[in-house]
């Protein structure tokens, strides 16, 4: 596939997504875009308060202490208190990806791995939401800072060289720093000029490696984009000099971090089709990586079809192409964070409990002694009809052998949540509610923000949504 350095004499790329940032307005997204927006928003605002309450956001809380930063313009979310813009930005990142419950991008090309590519709206909300507060931004324009930080996310990493994820990159981490950069540039009313020279920054702060996956470390990953994303536009609105092509120079972004890329996934293709209307984002309804997604949402099909009771179990056999145990690395989880990559957990926590939500991904749970031993019964294996399927897709085959002699076959290419088989604005608004609750909201103010982002694009300022936000009492 046209994976070619040579690209770079061809095209201005850069300033191409400079010119799309800066000419970009509310009009541009249609009614689809904007409600499917809406829904990746509203689930993110969700995961960054169930977020606040991980380990990993009582230690964020702990670094602003250490920091003695004081009173800035930007919230974080449930963490009661308000701090410069960069750090809430971090400090959301974090939060939206602490349980790997957040969305995912869909692959078009089918040597791109399906699910990850990258979660595009950890690096992108926080950034929007941030810079928006600092110069109190309308909803509208909000919202059209956050999408535009999708979109060239999205399409960057669309574009990269497999290569780049395939030998450990994060992508959320690399690609979501230039999400971040793009939301910012936008809210702060950049020329193209000043957006290319944030983009560059941002290019030279792009960093994450997946070897860090199944700790704290991947959801700071999504954090320090934000982050750096922010901090480059501010750098670029102070005058700082960059590069003025850094995706597409010998020595830039995509040669650097992937060896190439397809200069045909991006230039000419920003908002055309929009990513959110084609090939789509994918929500998730359950806490573990995304590759599980399929295999879990056709299990529990097989388990209500069939009345499969966990006693009755005798083995299972799970089926995949050969990038996804890549990433679904814990064949025998240690504890909640490498439950999420662990396809051999989540089948037995369904088989055992028959949901998987938070309550389900804890250290308890996978200390337990039924779960361990369903475990053993779990085989993850890569599969010739799976494989011949594509990267693109998360084919999983499912094979359940019961102690009666029944065998019991499903198969799965995507998993509830994906744009084949989406959730409604009120099934997501269902799973923010969870989430709220987890972190201790009550019910009131979560119908209360539920109903603001329904109607975000009307709304003067971010005021009323932040002030619910910023704590969970």
């Amino acid at each position: 596939m046209g994976m070619n350095q040579n690209s770079a004499v061809d095209v201005e790329l850069t300033k191409y997504v400079a010119e799309f940032i800066v000419a970009a307005k509310v009009e541009d997204l249609s009614a689809e875009v904007v409600e499917l927006g809406k829904k990746s928003i509203l689930d993110g605002f969700g995961l960054a308060l169930s977020g606040s309450v991980a380990k990993s956001g009582e230690l964020v809380r702990r670094h602003l202490s250490d920091l003695d930063l004081g009173e800035g313009a930007a919230t974080v979310i449930g963490g009661g208190r308000r701090v410069a813009p960069r750090f809430a930005a971090f400090a959301n990142g974090v939060g939206i990806h602490a349980d790997d419950y957040d969305d995912t991008q869909l692959a078009v090309a089918k040597d791109r791995v399906y699910g990850l590519l990258t979660h595009p709206t950890a690096p992108a909300l926080p950034a929007a939401l941030a810079i928006s507060e600092l110069v109190n931004a309308a909803g509208r324009d909000f919202m059209l800072a956050y999408h535009l930080g999708v979109e060239v996310e999205c399409k960057i990493a669309e574009a990269i060289a497999p290569r780049h994820y395939q030998t450990g990159f994060h992508a959320t981490a690399t690609c979501g720093t230039f999400a971040a950069a793009a939301a910012a540039a936008k809210l702060m009313g950049f020329d193209v000029a000043t957006t290319q020279r944030a983009l560059s920054l941002a290019g030279s702060q792009s960093a994450g490696l997946r070897e860090n996956f199944g700790t704290m470390t991947k959801p700071f990953h999504a954090g320090k984009a934000a982050e750096s994303g922010v901090a480059a536009a501010q750098f670029a609105s102070y005058g700082w000099t960059a590069a003025a092509r850094i995706l597409e120079a010998p020595r830039g972004f995509f040669a650097a971090a992937g060896g190439g890329y397809d200069q045909g996934a991006i230039y000419g293709k920003l908002g055309a089709p929009w990513t959110f209307a084609s090939p789509g984002i994918s929500i998730k309804p359950h806490p573990s990586g995304s590759l599980t997604h399929p295999g879990m949402t056709e299990m529990l099909r097989l388990i209500k079809e069939n009345g499969i009771r966990a006693e009755d179990v005798r083995h299972v056999r799970v089926g995949t192409n050969s990038n996804m145990p890549n990433a679904l690395i814990h064949h025998r989880p240690k504890d909640e964070l490498q439950a999420k990559f662990s396809m051999e957990f989540c089948m037995a926590i369904l088989l055992l409990d028959g949901r998987a939500g938070l309550a389900e991904f804890t250290d308890e749970a996978v200390e337990r002694d039924d779960v361990k031993a369903m475990i053993e019964k779990v085989d993850f294996v890569i599969d010739d009809e799976a494989e011949a399927a594509g990267y693109h897709l998360m084919t999983t085959l499912i094979d359940i052998e019961l102690t009666d002699g029944r065998k019991i076959s499903g198969r799965a290419d995507f998993g509830k949540g994906s744009p084949a088989f989406p959730m409604s604005y009120d099934e997501v608004a269902d799973k923010f509610r969870e989430n709220a609750e987890f972190a201790g909201m009550g019910r009131a103010r979560a119908d209360e923000i539920v109903d603001l982002v329904r109607g975000l694009e009307d709304m003067s300022s971010l005021d009323r949504l932040t002030q619910r936000l910023i704590t969970v009492a």
